[in-house]
């Protein structure tokens, strides 16, 4: 096996400066609290503050460097295979509105890009669905007929500019790619001031709705009148969102290409072990970017294994010989395929949440943030009653059983993990291994200079065993997605506390 080249981070961050937004110091008041600083929050804080509302955008970290930052960057309404699916299921004038939202987002980037002037490599570009074996053809046909029964301009294509043969593919013109960080960095900049504010590095805990609703940090409380989470999964358990969902793992790999050798457009293969492909703009020439290899969170270990593979699919497809990047990103996928947008559940006023993207948060997040912010405004919103987060859900679906069933067999047979496994010595460098010891399951990582670096391997969430993940050295969980570092730290929600230091000698 070839060993792994490229920087380990993504392009998009890679590529912009770090923010240095400050912590929150003291409590405050404002209209609207938004727990989050990817592409939905920052897109409800930018629509409400033109709106007249005072906001405070929270981000435990850096702003636009969690799922947000990890993307595609895709804009299109075309989420590889989706229409004759959501025709069968829901019927044509809820799919129809499913297509009109997702466009309703790409026009508001465009929008905003324009009323801005915002220099974010911004290119109208045609998005393809391809079949690669003939048994997949079928399905692409199905997808042209729905699309185009919907109203969107669908075609049925065999030639594209893709350098290997493909049996066929569906084709939307006037879709769009972009650098989100550069986009969004934008919309932050405007966020400060006038009463508004932008927090990093501030972890919220919880939040609790009275007459005002309280956000309350690791950094002190925000009073609000209104909130939105917007943490990818939500990091309050009411709704049950982690149960409607499920944690999905992706990667890419970004190697530079010759411009003239460069396929036209963004590309996605309609199989489950899809490749997802487009290029942007870099160093002078551009960047291809090749994505794919997903799979549940925490069910793989060797998750160089998924870079290695998408390695040799750029070399045997595009000649590619060597990477700049590599990066992973997850997301939630919804068991109905309908993302979750609107209020927390039934029983609360002025919490709302977004979560469920299902792999195209670019167009449903900036849809979200229009929609969320249409409701605390009160305004009408043609799309709110078919995203209604409170909304009853199909649990049985075979999806969803399939990963019930997982998520409580693990639950279970987690517990047996490492039993056998009882020495800090039995981890080699390099090496992420759960222990048992002095009967509590210890995640315990040994650095290239021998450190052994020890914590529980119960995630603070609810409390599942962790897994090792090789590739960014992590311990992933695998009920609902949360992750942290070697050391404990989280990395990703929707745990809201670090893992435990381990009752151990």
């Amino acid at each position: 096996m070839n060993s792994l080249t490229g920087k380990p981070i993504s392009f998009w961050i890679d590529s912009t400066p770090k923010t240095t937004y400050p912590s929150l110091e003291n409590s405050i008041s404002v209209d609207v609290a938004i727990v989050g600083g990817g592409i939905v929050g920052l897109t409800a804080a930018t629509l409400l503050k033109r709106a007249g509302k005072t906001v405070a955008v929270i981000e435990s970290k850096q702003i636009v460097t969690g799922v947000t930052g990890h993307t595609t960057a895709k804009l299109t309404v075309l989420h590889q295979l989706i229409y004759a699916d959501l025709i069968k299921q829901i019927g044509e004038e809820k799919a129809r509105l499913y297509a009109e939202s997702n466009l309703a987002g790409i026009e508001r980037v465009a929008a905003f890009v324009e009323e801005e002037q915002i220099d974010c490599d911004f290119s109208r570009q045609s998005s393809y669905t391809f079949a690669e074996p003939d048994d997949e053809l079928d399905k692409i046909t199905d997808e042209v007929k729905a699309a185009l029964k919907l109203g969107l301009p669908a075609a049925f294509v065999q030639e594209t500019s893709l350098p290997f043969k493909i049996t066929g593919a569906i084709k939307l013109d006037n879709q769009a790619q972009f650098h989100v960080r550069k986009y969004l960095l934008h919309l932050a900049k405007n966020i400060p001031g006038n009463g508004s504010h932008l927090f990093e590095n501030t972890r919220v805990e919880k939040v609790e709705e009275d007459n005002l609703c309280q956000v309350v940090t690791d950094r002190g409380s925000i009073n609000a009148q209104d909130v939105i989470v917007a943490t990818n999964l939500p990091i309050l358990d009411q709704g049950l969102f982690f149960a409607k969902t499920y944690p999905e793992r992706s990667y890419i790999v970004g190697a530079r290409i010759d411009p003239a050798k460069a396929p036209q457009g963004m590309y996605i293969g309609s199989g489950e072990a899809s490749h997802s492909i487009r290029t942007t703009p870099y160093d002078g020439g551009l960047l291809l970017l090749v994505g794919g290899e997903g799979h549940k969170v925490g069910t793989v270990t060797n998750t160089e294994e998924c870079y290695q593979k998408l390695e040799d699919y750029a070399r045997d497809r595009f000649g590619i010989e060597t990477f700049e990047y590599r990066w992973s990103n997850q997301d939630m996928v919804s068991f109905d395929k309908l993302p979750y947008i609107g209020k927390l559940t039934p029983f609360n006023h002025h919490i709302y949440v977004a979560t469920g993207f299902s792999l195209w948060g670019m167009s449903k997040g900036t849809m979200s943030g229009m929609l969320l912010s249409d409701l605390i405004l009160g305004k009408e919103n043609f799309y709110a009653e078919l995203y209604d987060a409170t909304r009853a859900t199909p649990f049985l679906t075979p999806q969803s059983v399939k990963q019930g069933i997982d998520v409580a067999t693990r639950w279970v047979s987690d517990r047996f993990k490492g039993l056998q496994s009882n020495s800090f010595a039995e981890v080699a460098k390099g090496e992420g291994k759960l222990l048992t010891i002095d009967k509590e399951k210890v995640a315990t990582y040994r650095d290239e200079q021998g450190t052994i670096h020890a914590v529980s391997a119960v995630c603070t969430h609810l409390g599942c065993i962790v897994s090792w993940n090789n590739a960014e050295k992590s311990w992933d969980c695998a009920c609902h997605g949360s992750r942290f570092s070697c050391d404990g730290k989280i990395i990703q929600g929707p745990a809201v506390k670090d893992l435990e230091m381990p009752n151990v000698d």
